[in-house]
């Protein structure tokens, strides 16, 4: 690989896990690390930073998406697949499901199948997560004798608004619009034969977590 191309990885690797993204990958690990799984399938590894973390943790990580891997990591095997059109079988043999982000991009009369086909592999831990647009706010303040940082976020208001589907590809839904109350999204996990063990919020990224068990 050339040194224009090292840089352009580089570049992209800070854009994408920003600052505030970060801690929506640690919380992958972290809900993982509640359950006796080892084994992994990981669905919609993007640029290899879950990957990595997952690998370097001790677990035997297998990724899958719709298109070939984007990044370098030759000891993890990679799966070519639509999960829309996902066998169970194909991806029987994993103690843990990882899809993150993800199931928000199909659309949302398909995503129950896709989450049965999970529960169907024989995994006993799913671990997911969504955009979650439910009223929250959220303020940060550091301060030290050469530094001030703020943030502040608030959402309010969008459960009265309809989600506009993005093109093929984006976003086809959220958790916290019109029609889409979080209870709803659990009432969808729970019919697909997943039990929540818990729900947690990644409050910059503003997304929802469900660590799940097979019933």
């Amino acid at each position: 690989m050339s040194a224009r191309q090292d840089r352009g990885n580089k570049v992209e690797w800070l854009a994408y896990y920003s600052r505030k993204r970060i801690i929506h990958q640690w919380t992958q690990l972290n809900l993982l690390g509640a359950t006796d799984g080892r084994t992994v399938l990981e669905i919609g590894p993007a640029l290899g930073f879950v990957t990595s973390l997952l690998v370097n943790s001790g677990y035997e990580v297998t990724t899958l998406d719709l298109t070939p891997r984007s990044f370098r990591y030759p000891d993890v095997p990679h799966l070519e697949k639509d999960i829309c059109e996902l066998r169970s079988e194909e991806i029987a043999g994993f103690d843990a499901i990882l899809c993150c982000e993800v199931l928000e991009h199909i659309e949302w009369h398909r995503v129950a199948s896709v989450l049965a086909a999970f529960r169907d592999s024989g995994a006993k831990f799913l671990i997911v997560s969504v955009p979650y647009m439910g009223f929250q706010v959220f303020v940060e303040l550091y301060l030290n004798g050469r530094t001030l940082r703020q943030y502040f976020s608030m959402k309010k208001l969008l459960w009265r608004k309809q989600f506009q589907p993005e093109p093929a590809g984006g976003h086809q839904w959220e958790v916290g619009y019109r029609g889409y109350p979080l209870r709803l999204w659990e009432k969808r996990l729970s019919d697909s034969g997943w039990s929540v063990v818990k729900r947690d919020f990644t409050e910059h990224c503003r997304s929802v977590f469900h660590l799940l068990k097979a019933r």
